[in-house]
């Protein structure tokens, strides 16, 4: 009989239909059957001798909530048998309902139950028991994350003894992930938690890598590429990771709609394995990867989410660096642009923050000419050296890409047809804060434009990351940047931008509340339970009305 060894994680859900992720111990028939009587059914398909399935549910009724049941092979795997969770449930939005969107990125996998948590409880786990000690109260409708799923290159203490038995640790890459089964287990280590495996069972998520999905500092530099493929593990590294990706994260981002055009699911469908279908398809989006898109648009009734891939679609050559190749900056353009006035909110994912704090955005921008040999080649290497030690990647590493972004965002927020909001959802930097644009006198948008930034989900947070981040949004420390965009030859932003929320440290995640123009923002923090053998909770340290009509 086949086994359930993954999920099921819920990944889409509009009004009438819904996908499911499993994998399966042997190739099977999946199937999803909801009490309403709605069902879907799906063969597995064949990865690296794991099974998976992607199951189309259809059938649904807009605005209910319906447990389902998962069988393989008609014989029952999920709910778990004494399982102590409610129901995984499908729930499908009505037309007007309010949208509840949770975000948040960098997650380590919490340790096993009964070991010491050396960064705390994990924010996934305590939204997990928050949901379920009532399982009618509000609860996200979309779950947003936005980097840093798994980590190949920060392996745990039970990840590294299992890599040690099936490998020499002394050969490169050492204690870090080498290929395609070894990412296997970073999900199973992440995923089979039991609060995030319920949670990621019953509500809807979104996701997108970032740098540590791969290795740290992932495509920061031509340079550092060129490095990483004169290794001899990089290639297996890189095609292996996406090769995951595409089948833990990708697939699940995309609506039935898509799947059913999309040529590669097509055929890795049709074949008994479709290893080297997906293999050459890594390979393609390694050798060119203006070929594939990673990005995706997903719309919430009257809220739309671009979620944009800002690791593999960029451009390296330092004079033309930019974080998103034409074409994606095409793509993003026209999904601003499609029927204008049919969203109220709009919410652009990407992985990097696009507003820092003004040391760390004019230290990136003279980062980003030294690179380019603007103070000659003496200058360059000393610039690439301290890129790379410093995580100067953002968008302000790449000026160009930061003003074409900020021009989009005003673009798409003015006029009479334009959204209430437009928010730049972002991780990456172990902290949360809420900072807001500036356009000068006559040329903003009409729609309140904002940066909201949250992490991590479970992740340590320095001393230097608390210090550094608290002192980078001081007035000192905003003159010093101006003096490094001076040494550059950085001319001034076209923008300005404050801090009006924030710094906040912590295992946390933000929700948006939207319901017709209306928006409003909640940060919430794991914390410690109270008192002897008390549980964590989460709790809620800020909230704020960002627009009221």
């Amino acid at each position: 009989m086949a086994e359930l060894r993954l999920g099921p994680l819920l990944r889409y859900a509009d009004g009438t239909s819904a996908t499911v992720w499993v994998e399966s111990s042997r190739p099977c028939t999946a199937e999803v059957r909801c009490a309403d009587g709605s069902s879907g059914a799906s063969r597995t398909f064949q990865i690296a001798g794991h099974h998976y399935a992607l199951i189309p549910v259809t059938g649904l009724t807009p605005g209910t909530t319906t447990p389902y049941e998962v069988f393989l092979d008609g014989g029952r795997v999920w709910p778990l048998p004494g399982s102590p969770f409610p129901p995984s449930a499908v729930r499908t939005p009505a037309a007007g309902d309010t949208v509840r969107v949770a975000f948040g990125s960098c997650r380590w996998a919490a340790p096993p139950v009964g070991e010491a948590d050396p960064v705390g409880p994990d924010a996934l786990d305590t939204l997990a028991s928050r949901i379920a000690a009532d399982p009618a109260a509000d609860r996200p409708d979309v779950l947003l994350l936005l980097g840093d799923q798994v980590y190949a290159d920060e392996t745990s203490p039970a990840t590294r003894r299992w890599l040690a038995a099936r490998r020499e640790l002394t050969d490169p890459p050492g204690d870090e992930v080498a290929d395609y089964e070894e990412y296997t287990r970073l999900y199973y280590e992440s995923w089979l938690d039991p609060e995030v495996r319920w949670l990621l069972s019953t509500v809807p998520s979104c996701m997108i890598f970032d740098d540590h999905d791969v290795i740290d500092d992932w495509n920061t530099s031509a340079a550092w590429l060129a490095d990483m493929r004169a290794t001899s593990w990089w290639r297996e590294r890189l095609l292996s990771g996406l090769m995951s990706y595409w089948v833990h994260q990708h697939l699940g981002n995309l609506s039935p709609a898509e799947l059913a055009h999309d040529p590669l699911y097509d055929s890795v469908c049709a074949t008994p394995d479709g290893t080297d279908a997906l293999r050459a398809f890594a390979a393609e989006a390694d050798a060119d990867p203006a070929a594939v898109r990673w990005s995706y648009r997903r719309d919430f009734g009257r809220v739309r989410l671009l979620m944009v891939d800002t690791r593999a679609a960029r451009v390296l050559d330092e004079e033309h660096r930019a974080m998103l190749d034409p074409g994606e900056a095409d793509w993003l353009r026209a999904q601003t642009r499609d029927g204008r006035g049919s969203y109220d909110h709009l919410l652009i994912g990407t992985s990097l923050p696009w507003l820092l704090p003004h040391l760390v955005h004019d230290a990136e921008g003279w980062n980003a000419a030294l690179c380019r040999g603007d103070k000659g080649p003496r200058w360059a290497r000393f610039g690439e050296k301290v890129r790379r030690a410093a995580d100067l990647e953002h968008w302000a590493a790449f000026p160009a890409s930061f003003e074409a972004l900020a021009a989009l965002i005003a673009e798409a927020g003015s006029g009479p047809d334009a959204p209430a909001t437009v928010c730049v959802l972002s991780g990456d930097v172990h902290h949360a804060y809420v900072a807001e644009p500036e356009w000068p006198r006559g040329a903003g948008p009409d729609a309140r434009v904002l940066q909201l930034t949250c992490s991590p989900v479970h992740n340590s947070i320095p001393l230097s990351i608390r210090v550094g981040f608290r002192f980078g949004w001081s007035r000192f420390a905003r003159v010093l940047g101006r003096r490094f965009a001076g040494h550059g030859g950085i001319p001034r932003p076209s923008i300005d931008w404050r801090k009006t929320g924030g710094p906040w440290f912590g295992n946390q995640l933000m929700t948006l509340t939207l319901r017709g123009r209306a928006a409003a923002l909640r940060l919430d923090q794991a914390k410690e339970g109270e008192g002897s053998g008390s549980t964590a909770r989460l709790v809620t340290v800020q909230e704020s009305v960002l627009t009221e009509r």
